[in-house]
């Protein structure tokens, strides 16, 4: 649903993209409050508003995630589907650079070398473009700050998503005033369909956000995280078979480059994540050999599948998927 989303956009127009994002906002707030009704889910309120440093996160992710939404659906509005899918096939770069700056983490070599690889990309892709790949970076950079965020609050996906539409709401509802009053307004001025749709902008973004908590608590994290490259592959594809935008070979270089590091990160996270469990696996087998005193035995050869991982592995380095996913089972709208 996130890689297909593009194709929703252009049917709301000729709404602006500042309309649309204030519908988006107000309607997710009212499709969000139906569902936590109907799941009985309020005892997370009474905790954020008793926590002043809670509130003052989410109010500042309410603003990076308007910051992100707003460029997408003007990206896509104004033909630039393929630079939006490179905003999120980069994210985790940004996001692993983020986790150095900021939370001071440690990079193991192959996860260097894919930043590296990708930063090549973004300068590649600004040489050929004869400047630097805006939409992609606001993209990703503002993504990865929300996820950032994010991880501070540690709150559900659901519940995040109605404490952050709430914090909009009233702007966003003043502004659709102040439209309606200037008469501007597209929502009612072109038919009950189109209402209609704009209306559904937060059945867009709620229902792959619910479904994704749903999948969280089901498939391992390393798998989850390469379910989350689909996003991107498929906006690329759109973008450039269905909305036929242009691929120079600058482009196809820079595409390239990213692909290269985001298979680097790939590998290496699945590679730890097997480590960590024939290690898991080792100890177990020592702790119960150790237990009925037979003394320490040397494990055999274990078959590894797809695990979670820190935050600082493979959530991280395995796909698109914000860091605030491995504390909690859900994903944020970021498309």
């Amino acid at each position: 649903m996130w890689g297909l989303v593009p194709l929703f956009w252009p049917l709301v127009k000729p709404a602006g993209a500042v309309e649309i994002l204030a519908h988006r906002m107000v309607w997710s707030l009212a499709f969000v409050g139906l569902a936590l009704l109907a799941l009985r889910r309020w005892d997370w309120i009474r905790e954020l508003v008793r926590s002043p440093r809670k509130l003052g996160l989410i109010t500042v992710a309410a603003t990076v995630i308007s910051v992100n939404w707003g460029v997408y659906i003007w990206a896509v509005n104004n033909g630039r589907v393929v630079e939006s899918s490179l905003g999120y096939f980069i994210n985790p770069l940004v996001t692993i650079a983020l986790g150095v700056l900021v939370l001071k983490e440690r990079l193991r070599p192959a996860q260097w070398a894919a930043v590296g690889v990708g930063f090549t990309a973004v300068v590649v892709l600004a040489v050929g473009a004869g400047r630097p790949p805006w939409v992609s970076l606001t993209l990703a950079f503002s993504f990865a700050l929300y996820g950032l965020v994010k991880k501070q609050v540690n709150i559900g996906g659901l519940e995040s998503l109605a404490a952050e539409t709430a914090v909009q709401f009233l702007p966003a509802l003043a502004y659709l005033l102040w439209l309606g009053s200037q008469g501007s307004l597209a929502f009612g001025a072109h038919g009950a369909g189109h209402a209609a749709l704009l209306a559904a902008t937060g059945l867009v973004t709620a229902v792959p956000l619910i479904c994704f908590g749903a999948a969280a608590i089901r498939v391992p994290l390393s798998t989850l995280g390469l379910l989350q490259y689909l996003a991107p592959v498929f906006q690329f594809l759109l973008g450039v078979v269905y909305f036929h935008e242009a691929m120079p070979a600058e482009r196809w270089a820079g595409f390239s480059l990213v692909w290269l590091a985001l298979t680097i990160l790939s590998w290496d996270a699945l590679r730890t994540a097997r480590r960590s469990r024939a290690a898991v696996e080792s100890a177990k087998a020592e702790a119960e050999a150790a237990a009925v005193g037979a003394g320490p035995v040397e494990a055999g050869p274990v078959e590894a599948g797809p695990v979670g991982a820190s935050a600082g592995g493979a959530g991280v380095g395995a796909g698109v998927i914000p860091p605030d996913v491995l504390s909690t089972p859900s994903a944020q709208p970021g498309r």
